[in-house]
């Protein structure tokens, strides 16, 4: 297997130069949670109809669905993890991990349902600030956003504090 990991200073400057790129070319900042809710308020339409979903105050700030910049910006970020994992030879489709294993057991219905409750929660804060870990990490970053520093600090913070309460101090990664 080639080396699964990338240089971090050389994928910082990529993350640089591809939010200087979109900038210029989209005048938008890096950001996947209005991709992702379109891509909601898409699968939400043949349940609910369009007039629901146009209705749904979640779905209320974006074009519904729409292929602009955020779905692209999505869907190219889902490509460009997978042609990197091919590439280095790490892909493999799997849904057990070693860390859940040790400290939750082998269930994996329990993964499941942590994982997608997880990513509720996750979706939920990012639309109710606007943005999310991208938009307003990265992006508020560079340009020097009080508020993106802000998060930045925060996310970290609460990350490792998280990590700790769940898995104590003898998990490696």
């Amino acid at each position: 297997m080639k080396n699964p990991r990338w240089n971090p200073y050389l994928v910082g400057m990529l993350i640089g130069l591809l939010s200087i790129v979109t900038f210029s070319v989209a005048n938008k900042p890096l950001g996947m949670s209005t991709g992702l809710a379109q891509a909601a308020g898409a699968c939400a339409m043949p349940i609910l109809g369009s007039d629901q979903v146009a209705a749904n105050t979640y779905w209320a700030k974006t074009a519904i669905p729409a292929w602009d910049y955020s779905t692209l910006f999505l869907v190219g970020t889902m490509a460009g993890a997978l042609l990197s994992a091919l590439l280095c030879g790490a892909f493999k489709v799997s849904s057990e991990s070693s860390v859940w294993i040790a400290s939750f057991g082998p269930s994996k219905a329990k993964r499941l349902v942590a994982a997608f409750l997880g990513g509720i929660i996750i979706m939920y804060g990012a639309r109710l600030a606007d943005g999310c870990t991208s938009g307003h990490g990265i992006s508020g970053c560079l340009q020097l956003a009080v508020s993106g520093w802000l998060f930045f600090i925060v996310m970290f913070a609460s990350g490792i504090l998280t990590a700790k309460l769940l898995y104590g101090r003898s998990v490696q990664a």
